[in-house]
């Protein structure tokens, strides 16, 4: 068998699952609104499919104080229960399994009506909770053993209840967000109380043939957190009171250590959930940037845990583990923990998706199905627009030529993946170099494509996909041979020195600066050099596994300037950019707003900053001020009558959004 481990059965008692594989809650938007549970079921049952042993749901608040936004999904009142019927009847369906996670967002909840141990505002939101009165204590215990009971009569084969990463729940367990004085708190054991009683209050109103999933916060990453000693005892406290499975969770929201994004190790935390090994006997579930079947075999080979959660690589591929039991590793399209499409999406009351894989959350309305007309397609450019629209249109059927002048599929990805903590980029082109040869694509590298071959070669519809060209500056001495584009360091490899000068502090200017600074081999690769980088006690010593962080000396000093005015990095994405920022920051570079550039000589780049006058003393400058869309061949084309889409870069270079590229080559195709 592939990966025997990881396909293993596990005996629950009442219940065997068929193998390892837990995918995790992940919230998409699609659970707040009772019209979205459609698309919501097709969404389980496609995963469902994909062979996953137990799926969890998004968090589904046991009441309107603990709702994450207003009139976000909950599970209170009988007539809740038919939308819930339809994720649960899919599911089945199709042979799985489906938790409904219970999440009180406690402090972390978006609206006026938050609730929480005490009177404490979260540094991430803007309403301060009411502290919840013992009364009050009570009633919610009632609302979560309510809420379970109800996804029990759904027809939900078990329940999470979130108990980690910063909401209600892990809010009484620290000190941190706990100050009562009452029998809810104060010392460890009144702390620690509230989620015992839940549990043991839930499996009594439940039976002993349902599922009850807890998650543990396992490493609270805050000051003020718990101590390994405390977790340890109410892991067992929580077996005790009747929990099937401890998953785990990892940090709280407001931590300032990264801990899912791409730069962290991939299973960069299994080490937290071997500790617990020895302290229960019920399952232990390993979790966060776990990615690939290898991966997730190497954690239950060695004993780290008895499952493996995976939330955001079922997003990008919704067959990875039947993939993995097949044996065809190579054709599972790998999360690259971006969080560009999903994360992001959600916190900015979007629905979910995924960067690599656009159906995720839309399967209802981006579908593949067979062309009805089978046509000749050019698809020139083989960048991440071009990929994937080559790729699909593959799929249903076209004769699709996929041209491009380099010498290797990718485009702008074959630099990304060159960036320190960005290396997931090779694993999405190993998968779409699979893909466009299963979908019979005839992909022909090195060939430069110009207007009249392509009129001559027959092709019914023509796809531009050729990219950006690199906006260029001009001041005294921007010509210089030390003056360099980005593409002149990540392509060309052009030598730089020691002092460098970055103009422009947009999503290319960061990449380039962590490229600059960070000495190969990158620590995100590494999770003993990661965790001392950021300041993470791998033997738990420290309370909330905090230590002083020891960055390595980087390798170059780096000035990054923006001409605008503002923190450089404003514009990141907000998952993601404040961990480029951190990173630079640890690397001592100097981030610079408001920068006017006035010439560049041997004395190095003379630049003012809000208006004063200064001279970097740099050996290189480097250019990322963006990047104008290259359509030169799209518009002879269109010239000439051809029918013409254009795509990716060639329409709308801002940014070099591969989220937006990948998506409308996608849906180009499917309606082709």
């Amino acid at each position: 068998m592939n990966y025997p481990k990881l396909f293993a059965p596990l005996d629950l008692g009442h219940v065997t699952l068929p193998n390892r594989i837990l995918m995790g809650s992940m919230h998409t938007g699609l659970e707040d609104r009772a019209s979205d549970y459609d698309k919501l079921a097709a969404y389980f049952a496609e995963r469902a499919r994909g062979g996953v042993g137990l799926m969890v749901t998004g968090g589904i608040s046991p009441s309107i104080e603990g709702w994450l936004k207003p009139f976000g999904g909950r599970l209170t009142l009988p007539w809740h229960k038919p939308r819930h019927r339809k994720l649960t009847r899919a599911v089945h369906a199709e042979g799985g399994r489906i938790c409904m996670q219970i999440l009180h967002a406690g402090r972390y909840g978006y609206h006026p009506l938050s609730v929480a141990p005490s009177r404490i505002k979260s540094p991430i939101t803007p309403f301060t909770p009411r502290a919840l009165s013992a009364r009050g204590v009570e009633r919610t215990i009632g609302d979560f053993v309510r809420c379970a009971r109800l996804a029990q009569d759904a027809g939900y084969d078990g329940v999470e209840v979130m108990g980690s990463e910063g909401y209600l729940i892990n809010e009484f367990i620290a000190a941190r967000t706990n100050q009562r004085s009452d029998a809810w708190g104060g010392d460890v054991v009144r702390r620690m109380r509230f989620p015992i009683e839940i549990v043991r209050r839930t499996r009594e109103a439940v039976g002993r043939d349902f599922i009850i999933i807890y998650r543990l916060s396992m490493l609270d990453l805050v000051e003020g957190g718990q101590d390994w000693s405390e977790i340890a005892a109410l892991a067992r406290a929580i077996e005790a009171a009747g929990a099937s499975i401890i998953n785990t969770g990892i940090g709280w929201h407001e931590a300032r250590i990264p801990t899912i994004v791409t730069s962290v190790p991939r299973a960069g935390f299994a080490w937290v959930t071997q500790k617990l090994k020895g302290e229960v006997a019920i399952p232990l579930v390993a979790t966060n940037r776990i990615n690939m079947p290898d991966v997730a075999e190497r954690i239950l080979a060695g004993g780290e845990a008895d499952m493996v959660s995976m939330a955001r690589p079922l997003l990008a591929d919704p067959a990875w583990a039947n993939k993995a039991r097949a044996g065809r590793s190579e054709r599972i399209n790998t999360c690259i923990a971006c969080n560009q499409a999903c994360l992001d999406h959600v916190f900015q009351n979007k629905r979910a998706s995924c960067l690599v894989n656009p159906r995720a959350c839309h399967e209802t309305e981006l579908k593949i199905e067979p062309a009805s007309v089978r046509k000749r397609i050019a698809v020139i450019g083989a960048g991440p627009a071009g990929m994937a629209c080559a790729n699909t249109l593959g799929e249903r059927g076209h004769a699709v030529t996929l041209i491009d002048q380099a010498s290797e599929i990718g485009g702008q990805f074959n630099y990304a993946k060159r960036i320190p903590g960005k290396e997931e980029f090779h694993e999405t082109l190993r998968y779409f170099r699979h893909q466009l040869d299963a979908a019979g694509v005839d992909v022909q590298l090195g060939r430069v494509a110009d207007a009249t071959s392509l009129q001559a070669g027959g092709y019914d519809e023509v796809v531009i996909a050729t990219g950006i060209t690199p906006r260029q500056v001009s001041f005294p001495g921007s010509d210089d041979s030390r003056v360099l584009s980005y593409l002149d360091v990540l392509a060309r490899h052009r030598p730089v020195g020691s002092r460098v000068a970055i103009i422009g502090a947009g999503g290319i200017g960061f990449d380039v600066a962590e490229f600059l600074v960070e000495p190969p081999p990158s620590p995100t690769t590494d999770v003993t050099r990661w965790t001392r980088e950021w300041g993470v006690d791998m033997q738990l010593r420290q309370r909330s596994g905090l230590q002083p962080p020891q960055p390595e000396a980087p390798a170059r000093q780096v000035w990054l300037l923006q001409r605008s005015e503002g923190r450089p990095g404003a514009r990141l994405n907000k998952t993601t950019g404040w961990v480029h920022r951190a990173t630079l920051k640890a690397k001592r570079v100097t981030m610079l707003g408001k920068v006017g550039y006035e010439r560049f000589d041997d004395d190095g780049l003379h630049v003012t900053v809000d208006g004063n006058p200064q001279i970097l003393p740099v050996d290189n400058v480097v250019v990322c001020a963006g990047q104008e869309p290259n359509r030169r061949l799209a518009d002879e084309l269109i010239a000439a009558g051809a029918k013409v889409h254009v795509i990716g870069g060639a329409d709308v270079a801002a940014e070099l959004d591969a989220k937006r590229a990948i998506a409308q080559g996608t849906r180009l195709a499917s309606e082709i």
